[in-house]
Order: structure tokens, then sequence, then C-alpha cells
């Protein structure tokens, strides 16, 4: 399958600099959203390593894709998985050495969303509160779980959905970020891709202000170039308060 994708990023309306960071790839697939964690020190550092280190990860172990190729089976993507899982660990522990040299006992962290396309499959690695997103046949549906303490409560049920959707505070707090410890528990997963899909990577700068699936999609399905332009005007409209990066792709 051939992919495009078009990306951009904002520093919004309120922040002084841009601490996202991302990468994006159609030859090779790989396709990277980092946000920095507010509120601590050297974000941009933090992000713009990771989404470096896994990038170079993935080259690194390019051979394991062409194994792929010759032989999708259970065994290879379990193989590809591990890849993944482990390039972002390997992402975590520079940042938090960089952290360390930096200012001892203070930390530096960012959220990780990468999605790796590799024939008709999806391999998608997850740290933090950016999101992937599919739109398919005019539906669309988050792929990705948000680490923060809003979605820990609500998934336990010690709060409502109702009590969820008023919160502002429990949802900014991360539960899982890259660097801000030596290791993080990483959500990997697959999914098998069809001709016609379209994805969204974001930062909270953006998904935060989007009201429901349908705002998403009737963007997402416009046209291509213009889409990231669309997502990022939409953000600032509504206040801009944080950094903002959209990456939209296409399978053909």
């Amino acid at each position: 399958m051939l992919l495009i994708s078009y990306a951009l990023s904002d520093v919004g309306r309120k922040r002084k600099h841009n601490e996202d960071s991302y990468y994006a790839d159609d030859t090779l697939g790989l396709y990277i959203v980092a946000d920095g964690v507010g509120g601590q020190s050297r974000g941009e550092v933090a992000s713009q390593e990771a989404v470096e280190n896994l990038q170079c990860w993935i080259l690194r172990h390019r051979h394991l894709i062409e194994k792929f190729h010759e032989n999708p089976d259970s065994t290879h993507v379990y193989q590809i998985k591990r890849m993944l899982e482990s390039g972002i660990q390997s992402a975590c522990y520079v940042v938090f050495g960089l952290s360390q040299q930096y200012e001892p006992g203070t930390r530096m962290a960012t959220t990780l969303s990468s999605a790796l396309f590799i024939d008709n499959h999806l391999f998608i690695g997850q740290v933090g509160d950016s999101r992937i997103y599919r739109l398919r046949e005019g539906e669309t549906i988050q792929l990705t779980e948000d680490h923060t303490l809003l979605n820990y409560e609500l998934k336990r049920g010690i709060i409502t959905p109702e009590e969820a959707r008023n919160s502002k505070r429990k949802r900014n707090v991360i539960t899982r970020a890259v660097g801000q410890l030596d290791y993080v528990e990483v959500d990997v997963l697959t999914c098998e891709v069809s001709p016609g899909d379209r994805y969204l990577l974001c930062s909270d700068g953006l998904h935060g202000y989007l009201k429901d699936y349908e705002e998403i999609s009737e963007i997402l399905s416009g046209d291509l170039p213009t889409v990231p332009g669309q997502y990022i005007e939409l953000a600032n409209s509504r206040g801009g308060k944080d950094n903002i990066t959209a990456i939209a792709l296409e399978l053909l």
C-alpha cells in the first residue's frame, strides 16, 4: 500500500515556545508525535530526543521489517511489537539520563504516540495522552488509550462519565511519560489496515479542543494536504492554550 501524509505543528496562542516534536516518513511507514510534559524542564528536548531515538531504533532494526515482509506470521508480528516497545524503552532511558545530566534530581519527560505501517498491518506504541485516530468508511475511532489520572479513575469506576466530562484538572495529570523514570510501561498493539483508511496523530493541544468523533471525521475526510492546518486553526480559534501538532495520513 502507498502511504501519503501531511504534518504541521504550531506553538498555539499562549505558549512562548513549542515543546511538541513529530516525525513522518511515508517510505519507512513511521509516524510519531511527542509532547513535552508541561511544567517540567526542557520539554522540547525530551520530545525531540524521544522522536529521534525511536526513529534511529527502527532504522537500526529494519531487518526485522524485511523479515516481516517475507513472512508476516505470528512470530514476526511479535518481533515487530517487541522492537517497537524496546525502541520506546530505549528513548525513555536516554531522556531520563539526559535529565540527570542537565539538572540532577529534576525530570524532563514527554508523551509519545507512534504508528508503524508494514504491509497491511499497523503497529502502535503509546505512552501518555497524545492520540491516534482512524477514519474508515465514515466512522472515526480512537486507537490509543490516554494515560491520565482522569482515564484511570474512569476505567475503575471511581468517577462517572459525567464527572469525567466536567473535570479539567485530572485530564492534564499524566500517569505515564517517556523519561519520567528510566523505565515506562508501553502500550503496544496491532491491527489490520485497509486502502482508503485515514489516520490522525495529534498532541493534546489539538484533541483537547475536539468536540466529538463527528467533528474529527468532518475535517479528516477533507482535502488531505489541508487537514493539519484546519485542525490547528480550529484549536487556535478555541483558545490555543497548548502547542498543537497534527499528522494526517492516508493509505492508497
